[in-house]
């Protein structure tokens, strides 16, 4: 990263992936869900590295950790949402011994 500016375009960045994840989420939207997980996944890898040499001030600081908070609240959000559904495909595959069965019979219909 060049800059500060940079460095937080990066957070912000990735909080507003994060935004359109719970929104997908929200809409039940779980294909757009799964693209916005990759792009979220590299915008992520690539702040580690930039994390390391990064000097913040006490309002820097607490700038990035509301961006960290916000980041956090959505992906709890898309949890709960999701919990549903997973607990649903959990469901169907208990006692079968035939997951692909299964997964055709969900997506097979549409």
């Amino acid at each position: 990263m060049s800059s500060k500016a940079d460095y937080f375009a990066h957070y912000e960045a990735i909080a507003a992936v994060s935004g359109q994840m719970l929104s997908a989420a929200r809409g039940a939207h779980w294909n757009d869900l799964i693209g916005l997980q990759e792009e979220y996944r590299h915008l992520v890898e690539a702040l580690k590295d930039a994390d390391l040499g990064v000097r913040l001030s006490t309002t820097e600081r607490a700038r990035k950790y509301e961006l960290i908070r916000q980041i956090l609240a959505d992906d709890a959000a898309i949890r709960d949402l999701a919990s549903p559904c997973m607990a649903r495909l959990s469901a169907l595959f208990q006692g079968t011994a035939q997951p692909a069965r299964v997964l055709q019979e969900l997506y097979g219909a549409r």
